[in-house]
């Protein structure tokens, strides 16, 4: 049986949250899960039209979870779902682990937890020796045993820079639970020759892009959509620019609308770029009010570099795309 891939869309990494510096129970080394504020994050992402969330990604952090506490952060969320009227919302649960056991272990938590797929980073320890093939074949020797469908996650940044070329995903995207990938690069190329390959049936296999910098010109290369940090923040503009670039026939305005809205949307992603997942919680600290802007696990600490004068560098390309959001 062929599995079925995550809708197309606006998804947004979200991060991890853990309890404030002023909570009781906060601990320096390993601060607490914080799921009040895990839920009212993800409600409000679901409210303001994102598609769906990965949860355990880079951005969440998933390397300095326990697996106790990864499955709590998933079934918190699902259940504030199910409790807030999102029943079925598209859930995906990511993994970093490199071992193919502990990986399988992990996604059989992530269904019980609610879950219904799984986003797994390439293993990229041994880079410099790994081949094609081997890809390949941990990969598949994943999706046989994962009671989810999975997606190829691929980020050379956090993974030594392993490389996996658009021939790779032609195979992998013949495994009937194998429905996608994510990919976190600038290559737009690739981007390219995976989500136009005609080789490729990609209505049972999603390409997104993991920087919604590119959202627009990605789009018309036949990917799905974007897993993105800034929706994170400023979620119904992002949204409202993905429903803009699908339009087949757009009106000359709503062409100038897009590119714009993208203009502003990418110059708002160079603080994702050069401040990843510390980045993104300082600025759903700041612009929604929601955790600590230093709300990370060690080694991760201290907020962005610079703190306050750091982001006034940044508020005149946050307050364009903030006037943006406030308009919807």
């Amino acid at each position: 049986m062929i599995a079925d891939p995550p809708p197309a869309g606006v998804y947004v990494p979200v991060p991890t949250f853990f309890v404030s510096r002023t909570a009781q129970n906060y601990n320096a080394i390993a601060a607490p899960l914080d799921l009040e504020t895990q839920a009212k994050h993800s409600l409000h992402l679901a409210k303001s039209g994102i598609t769906g969330l990965v949860l355990l990604g880079s951005t969440g952090e998933a390397v300095h979870l326990s697996n106790r506490e990864r499955f709590e952060v998933l079934s918190a969320v699902r259940e504030a779902f199910d409790e807030g009227g999102f029943k079925e919302y598209p859930l995906i649960a990511g993994t970093a682990a490199q071992n193919i056991e502990e990986v399988v272990e992990q996604l059989k938590s992530a269904k019980e937890a609610g879950c219904q797929w799984g986003l797994c980073l390439v293993p990229g320890y041994f880079a410099g020796a790994s081949t094609q093939q081997g890809i390949i074949q941990w990969f598949t020797a994943v999706a046989d045993q994962s009671p989810i469908p999975v997606m190829v996650y691929h980020y050379p940044g956090v993974s030594n820079n392993v490389k996996v070329v658009p021939s790779t995903y032609a195979a992998l995207s013949k495994h009937p639970n194998i429905v996608g990938c994510k990919l976190s690069h600038g290559d737009v190329s690739y981007h390219a020759q995976i989500g136009a390959n005609p080789k490729i049936d990609n209505t049972k296999f999603h390409t997104f892009t993991g920087l919604g910098q590119q959202l627009l010109p990605v789009l018309a290369l036949g990917c799905a959509g974007a897993i993105d940090g800034t929706a994170g923040f400023f979620p119904k503009s992002v949204v409202h620019l993905y429903n803009l670039s699908i339009k087949s026939q757009p009106t000359e305005e709503e062409v100038k609308e897009r590119r714009l809205l993208q203009y502003k949307l990418s110059v708002v992603e160079e603080l994702v770029v050069k401040f990843g997942t510390v980045g993104i919680k300082e600025a759903i600290s700041r612009v929604l009010g929601m955790g600590d802007r230093d709300g990370t696990r060690l080694p991760l600490t201290g907020g962005i570099p610079g703190g306050d004068k750091e982001w006034d560098n940044w508020k005149e390309a946050v307050g364009d795309l903030a006037a943006v959001e406030n308009s919807f």
